[in-house]
């Protein structure tokens, strides 16, 4: 079964290319017959890759429209760290969710942990309430598409690309999705920026290893 997108999608005549693609791929997420085998295998895909990462402070998200749930591996990664504090006083990691800041539409992550004081912010997504600041050395970013040399399809709201252009020191970024969510005919536009690598279900995506 060919599991990307129709091409269709790309016929001038009907939508645009990057909103047919959304909707196809947002429609195909939300009804997924396999979502809990996918989902514990790209959990897998993310523990193994996260081991030699040096990073204590994880920017994530709260899965919306079917997307994958990257929080449970990141608890788990969490607790890993709370051993390491226990054999060598490491620091302790910490895992922030953003939270959309409504004058410059940039995103600002805040400490989340397990049970912590919940939100709904402007648009009816849960963020913590009353926790700190953070500023992660990493961000695992929802994907609705992905495509060549890293560059991602999202929902069209520019709030990660705008993110991304302001933080300095730029921080790692890690796109999140589901292998059917692969388009290899995505261009790039002029504001878009490229993940530093891309993680699904089968493994790897980007970078490619030759």
């Amino acid at each position: 079964m060919d599991n990307k997108p129709s091409s269709s999608a790309k016929d001038p005549a009907s939508q645009a290319p990057k909103t047919a693609w959304r909707k196809q791929l947002i429609d195909k997420r939300q009804n997924l017959a396999d979502r809990a085998w996918r989902n514990d295998l790209l959990q897998r895909v993310m523990r193994v890759w996260l081991i030699h990462r040096p990073d204590t402070v994880i920017g994530a998200y709260w899965p919306i429209k079917g997307e994958f749930d990257p929080l449970p591996a990141l608890f788990r990664w969490q607790e890993a760290g709370l051993e390491e504090d226990a054999q060598s006083a490491a620091r302790h990691r910490r895992i922030g969710l953003p939270v959309v800041n409504k004058v410059d539409k940039t995103l600002t992550f805040y400490s989340w942990y397990p049970g912590c004081p919940m939100e709904e912010d402007a648009f009816g997504i849960p963020k913590p309430k009353d926790t700190e600041i953070i500023e992660p050395t990493l961000i695992f970013v929802p994907c609705v598409g992905f495509g060549p040399g890293g560059y991602r399809l999202g929902y069209g709201g520019g709030f990660y690309d705008r993110t991304l252009a302001s933080l300095r020191p730029k921080p790692f970024t890690v796109g999140l999705g589901y292998d059917f969510a692969y388009l290899p005919d995505l261009e790039p536009e002029t504001h878009d920026v490229p993940l530093d690598a891309i993680l699904a279900d089968t493994g790897v995506m980007w970078p490619l290893k030759g």
